[in-house]
């Protein structure tokens, strides 16, 4: 039976990048949430970005079709998870950082459960890998 080795790298990070919507988005729907309201929140956790900013950083997580930047931002604000700090930016209230601390832990589950027979090493290897691919890809742009 085929192990899968056929398949070109690209089948497998669109797969895996598919897989990962999948279950994040399952994982965190009953805190009424997916995975851009966790990726917003992660990103914002480091401290406050304008929209701009925030939009450059999430980019690579952003999907056509997918929920909009402007929408999590709303839905976040509504909750009271996010709002502005008078600068022109979004910043987490302490409620937000609350629902981050909760969301890593379900984000810490799944990742182990993904990491399953993959050492510390094998991953660091892949992820650079992957970064490297990435550069060379970027540099032919």
């Amino acid at each position: 039976m085929p192990n899968g080795t056929d398949k070109p790298i690209g089948y497998w990070v669109r797969s895996l990048d598919g897989l990962l919507e999948t279950l994040l988005d399952r994982d965190l729907a009953d805190m009424g949430v997916g995975r851009r309201h966790w990726q917003l929140l992660n990103t914002l956790q480091a401290g406050p970005l304008e929209e701009g900013a925030l939009a450059e950083r999430l980019r690579p997580f952003w999907r056509e079709g997918a929920i909009t930047l402007a929408e999590v931002i709303g839905d976040l604000t509504e909750r009271g998870w996010l709002e502005p700090d008078g600068a022109g930016r979004h910043r987490l209230t302490a409620g937000g950082r609350a629902a981050h601390a909760r969301l890593a832990e379900r984000i810490a589950a799944t990742r182990r459960h993904l990491a399953e027979g993959v050492t510390a090493e094998e991953y660091a290897v892949t992820v650079d890998v992957l970064r490297r691919m990435t550069a060379n890809a970027r540099a032919r742009l």
